[in-house]
């Protein structure tokens, strides 16, 4: 298959900031023309734009927990970009919902709201992406941004956990049948890492616990997971398909 080092069209969903921005950066350094995905935060979104180096990059914005909103996000990003050669699967939600502490009826809305984005949404942009790819030629990459807590658990996100761990059983289920089509599928499972979004916890009392988690005694920065997901989205790594890659500084070791 033909699948370019640099100068490919790259749909990264969830991009308004965190870990997101950093991927699209990434990609963009790179030499690739990114649609920056948002959902909300449109200004934010902007702001990544700007921050792109080289030209012909996109701002699509849309609700990607319902289906038709993802089809819309696809096809916008395919029209802007011309098509579709890799897919970052990096959209996400995770709110605090320790069953102890949560009521039912919030159990079920927060498991609704992790299931619909985190895993359908993932699901949904999977196949929208790869059927242009195929009917492209020329395979493709999709790389989904997963999470350790797969592995270790998440008692107080239990269905960000569970999520999580059904997108990376998705990346290996879609890498067998996409594989004869060029396409290569794999994930990464992130420990902690700094964004806007965690910083309070990382300066407050709780930081210096969460540095202790690795024997780095330190947090990953999201321009270190932005290069896992680079290199799983170039040509070179084809032969990784189906991998779900630990970025976690040694904090959770599994077999």
């Amino acid at each position: 298959m033909n699948l370019p080092p640099s100068g490919r069209r790259v749909l990264v969903s969830g991009a308004s900031r965190g870990l997101g921005r950093a991927v699209a950066q990434a990609f963009a350094a790179n030499g690739d023309r990114v649609a920056v995905h948002y959902g909300s935060r449109a200004d934010e979104a902007s702001e990544t734009l700007d921050s792109l180096e080289g030209t012909g990059h996109a701002l699509v914005g849309g609700d990607l927990s319902d289906p038709a909103g993802a089809a819309t996000v696809a096809g916008a990003a395919a029209e802007a970009l011309g098509g579709i050669d890799v897919l970052v699967n990096n959209a996400a939600v995770n709110v605090r919902h320790p069953l102890p502490e949560t009521p039912y009826d919030e159990w079920v809305a927060v498991w609704q709201r992790h299931v619909a984005v985190n895993l359908l949404a993932t699901a949904n942009l999977s196949h929208l992406a790869a059927r242009r790819m195929i009917d492209q030629g020329g395979g493709g990459r999709i790389v989904n941004i997963g999470s350790r807590g797969a592995f270790r658990g998440e008692p107080d996100h239990p269905a960000y956990g569970a999520t999580k761990a059904a997108v990376h059983a998705l990346g290996q289920s879609l890498a067998v049948s996409l594989a004869p089509h060029g396409i290569a599928v794999a994930s990464v499972a992130p420990g902690f890492f700094a964004t806007e979004r965690v910083a309070p916890r990382l300066t407050g009392p709780e930081g210096e616990a969460i540095r202790a988690q690795s024997p780095f005694h330190r947090v990953a920065a999201p321009e270190e997971i932005a290069a896992a997901v680079l290199w799983l989205a170039s040509p070179q790594a084809e032969w990784s398909s189906g991998a779900v890659l630990d970025l976690n500084g040694a904090s959770h070791l599994r077999t």
